[in-house]
């Protein structure tokens, strides 16, 4: 491919680091994410499994002999392998015969059942995760604060470019598509999300799966995530929401079937539970927060504008921290850390909380406008100084407020550091 045309991504030198270390790297996500290009950025030859010429003739000969595919100059891109899953066993048999780092790369946007092959492919194949773009890769985000340095330098007050409500509401609406800089204007950008979701409902749903489902129940389920998003939404709740909103809901056996085909395909992304310490006495709540794979796709499952977003606050903030929390858990893998929230049985919630490989954690709120830093500055305190009464539990080693509508980063005289999302970087 044309390396001018290639817009960097944050995955892009961990990548390179596992072609290094590994016979083959499995690169995985969402449709449309880019994988294909990253993959095709580094890969001396390229065998593409759903090409439709020849009637689909690729695939034919991948399911015929996965061996033969492997032919080629390495690394050897195989896209879109989940389409014949023997080309995993196939990959890790070469890679066991050549003792070689590098040989193959694998992308797909979805995950077949294992039934389709037999083994993990653990220490030969590795698997990456790729997401749709964070704002620091669509250069959304000036990149001025760093992730990784919260742990140890507060920021100083450092100016920021001001963003309008009306540019945060474009961001959450347009999504991370990389699709959208091939267009002269990226507002225009709008309508991918929604092509995605009839190209994921209409074409993609029951491929590779071991029955075929429902699509008209699969488009009420997506409906529930994005009426639920950036919640804790439970089986139950989710049932008795497509029962009130669209008069008919699901049997909780169906929806976690089809819950479990939506994971596979990298469509939703749950945000696990944080626990500071298991020996800490606060009972708290497992439950998983909801998240649909970048928050355009909940948008535009709702119809949701700009103009919408602007005229029901209280929908922008879910959305605009499904925004923060994607860019999250991207920077958060891009510096091996992981991503959680938290909740106990007292009311005390944590929107995100960032685990460094070290033990130690940040605790952050999100906030969509300026006015509510007072307020989560005091809650993410409040919670500070219950850990430290827990003599089982670490407390947060810094707290911070990520916010939409501020124009400048600083640490506040409590020590609660204020950031706005389009100044972080990992």
């Amino acid at each position: 491919m044309d390396n001018e045309l290639y817009l960097p991504r944050l995955i892009d030198s961990q990548l390179d680091e596992y072609l290094d270390e590994f016979g083959a790297v499995c690169v995985e996500g969402p449709k449309w994410c880019g994988k294909t290009w990253t993959c095709k950025n580094r890969a001396k030859s390229v065998f593409e499994v759903a090409d439709p010429k020849g009637n689909f003739q690729n695939r034919t000969l991948a399911q015929m002999d996965p061996s033969i595919i492997l032919k080629g100059d390495f690394p050897r891109l195989i896209d879109e392998w989940q389409e014949v899953p023997s080309i995993w066993d196939a990959v890790r048999f070469s890679v066991d015969e050549n003792p070689q780092s590098g040989l193959y790369l694998l992308s797909g946007s979805s995950t077949p059942k294992t039934k389709g092959y037999y083994h993990s492919g653990a220490g030969r194949i590795s698997r990456l995760k790729m997401e749709t773009m964070s704002l620091y890769e669509s250069k959304d985000s000036s990149g001025l604060i760093s992730l990784k340095d919260l742990l140890n330098n507060k920021p100083k007050p450092t100016l920021v470019d001001q963003v309008s409500l009306t540019d945060l509401a474009n961001l959450i609406v347009v999504g991370g598509w990389p699709s959208q800089f091939r267009l002269n204007d990226r507002r225009k950008a709008r309508n991918l999300a929604k092509e995605y979701i009839d190209s994921l409902i209409n074409f993609d749903f029951n491929r590779n799966e071991d029955k075929t489902r429902d699509i008209e129940k699969a488009k009420r389920l997506l409906k529930s995530l994005a009426r639920n998003e950036s919640t804790t939404a439970s089986i139950k709740l989710l049932k008795r929401d497509m029962t009130d909103m669209d008069g008919t809901g699901l049997d909780e056996e169906t929806i976690s079937d089809y819950l479990s085909v939506l994971k596979r395909m990298f469509v939703i992304e749950d945000q696990a539970a944080f626990s500071p310490n298991v020996r800490s006495s606060t009972r708290l709540k497992q439950a998983p927060k909801r998240h649909l794979c970048d928050p355009s796709i909940a948008c535009a499952l709702l119809n949701l504008t700009e103009e919408h977003l602007i005229n029901d606050l209280k929908t922008f903030g879910f959305m605009f921290e499904a925004l923060c929390e994607r860019d999250l858990r991207i920077y958060c893998q891009n510096i091996g850390a992981s991503l959680y929230h938290y909740q106990d049985y007292s009311g005390k919630e944590i929107d995100a909380v960032v685990s460094y490989n070290d033990g130690e954690w940040g605790a952050f709120e999100i906030k969509l406008g300026a006015n509510q830093i007072d307020e989560a500055a005091i809650n993410l305190i409040k919670i500070k100084n219950d850990f430290i009464k827990d003599e089982n539990s670490t407390p947060p080693s810094f707290l911070c407020v990520i916010c939409g509508l501020s124009n400048a980063a600083y640490t506040r005289e409590d020590g609660v550091i204020v950031l706005p999302i389009t100044a972080l970087k990992p």
